[in-house]
């Protein structure tokens, strides 16, 4: 069972590659502004890709953003599905990935807490 995990591997790589590509180039929902894929999951049937993003911006952009992303995922989905050689398209969710928000913010702590330290 060696290759069990290459196939799904494979997919998320061209999902994300498509999905990254048609955020430059095609989607122009207003409600989509500054969004990064960081990461796609798909699962071992292929029958869901879960695609993490990076929104910047205020709360209700982010939400709005992944509005915009979920009306647009029937239209990402036919992308992918001319570029994959799978009988099984997989179903496009986005989440939001916070990841960076986090890092973010605990390298601000760490900022404050180094002003705060007495030479």
């Amino acid at each position: 069972m060696k290759g069990t995990k290459r196939r799904p591997d494979q997919v998320a790589e061209t999902v994300r590659h498509v999905i990254a590509d048609a955020l430059l180039t095609e989607l122009r929902d207003p409600r989509i502004g500054f969004v990064t894929v960081t990461e796609v999951q798909v699962t071992n049937d292929l029958s869901v890709a879960t695609v993490r993003v990076s929104v910047m911006g205020t709360e209700d952009e982010r939400t709005a953003a992944l509005e915009g992303l979920a009306s647009a995922a029937g239209c990402l989905r036919s992308r992918v599905g001319k570029v994959l050689t799978t009988r099984i398209l997989p179903e496009i969710r986005f989440e939001l990935d916070r990841g960076l928000e986090h890092a973010a913010r605990i390298n601000q702590v760490l900022g404050e807490l180094r002003q705060e330290k007495p030479s």
